[in-house]
């Protein structure tokens, strides 16, 4: 997570720069997908967030929901960080978020809403410390989620250690009080932004964050349509063409 010491607009300039050595991709292979379990074990119990296991890997049954993405960040090659991502609407509600904030979802998605719900955001300790652009670059692929599927809401789950940080950056507001997630030590509570403060607030305040039309399309669309999106996605899209800064 970024210092308060350093100069915000140095990381984002940083960030800018560093994108070109970025590539970020959907881990489907089962090789690519368990060394995002290991890294999502070594960051989870550096931050105190878990207790050893033997297994070395942390993974759940929502990694293979079909309204799931999940993302590895790779930089020069290396693997750095991974985000997964759940669109969640009145017919796709499969998240840790539902699971636990049920109570305040179900009833915005009755009415229709669009949720982007961000998890399992992770960064190898070690990398993190080498790139602390890495919050910049992997909550990137929650603006352009945000986007592409015309989301009237972005979640997110937040250690109390990081929620100045969404605040700040994000707009992000709490939304529930802290309740208990499966097998990790702290309490999370919900938070919350208007997708608008993403797609005007952020994308101008931080050109990191722009994207086009055709890189959202290339890490969002599924052949064949496994998740049921917005009808109106497409005419969205078309739409709204952001130009990389």
């Amino acid at each position: 997570m970024t210092s308060e010491a350093e100069p915000r607009t140095s990381l984002y300039v940083r960030g800018s720069r560093l994108l070109d050595r970025v590539d970020c991709r959907p881990m489907e292979t089962p090789e690519e997908k368990d060394s995002i379990y290991l890294m999502r074990y070594r960051a989870y119990l550096h931050g105190g967030m878990i207790v050893p296991s033997e297994s070395l890997r942390v993974s759940d049954g929502y990694d293979d929901a079909p309204n799931a993405w999940t993302f590895g960040i790779y930089v020069d090659g290396e693997l750095c960080s991974s985000l997964r991502l759940h669109v969640l609407t009145s017919e796709w509600r499969m998240s840790f978020a539902t699971e636990l904030f049920g109570d305040v979802l179900h009833p915005r998605l009755d009415r229709g809403e669009v949720f982007i719900d961000p998890a399992r955001f992770v960064a190898d300790p070690e990398k993190a410390q080498r790139f602390p652009e890495l919050p910049f670059l992997t909550l990137r692929l929650v603006v352009m989620a945000c986007e592409y599927f015309n989301a009237d809401t972005g979640l997110a789950l937040v250690r109390a250690d990081h929620q100045a940080f969404y605040r700040r950056v994000f707009r992000y507001k709490t939304i529930a009080e802290p309740r208990s997630l499966p097998n990790i030590l702290k309490k999370l509570p919900l938070m919350a932004t208007d997708s608008r403060n993403l797609r005007g607030y952020v994308s101008d305040r931080f050109p990191i964050m722009r994207s086009t039309a055709s890189e959202r399309r290339m890490l969002f669309e599924r052949r064949g349509g496994h998740v049921a999106v917005p009808t109106n996605v497409l005419a969205f899209e078309r739409a709204t063409i952001v130009p990389l800064a």
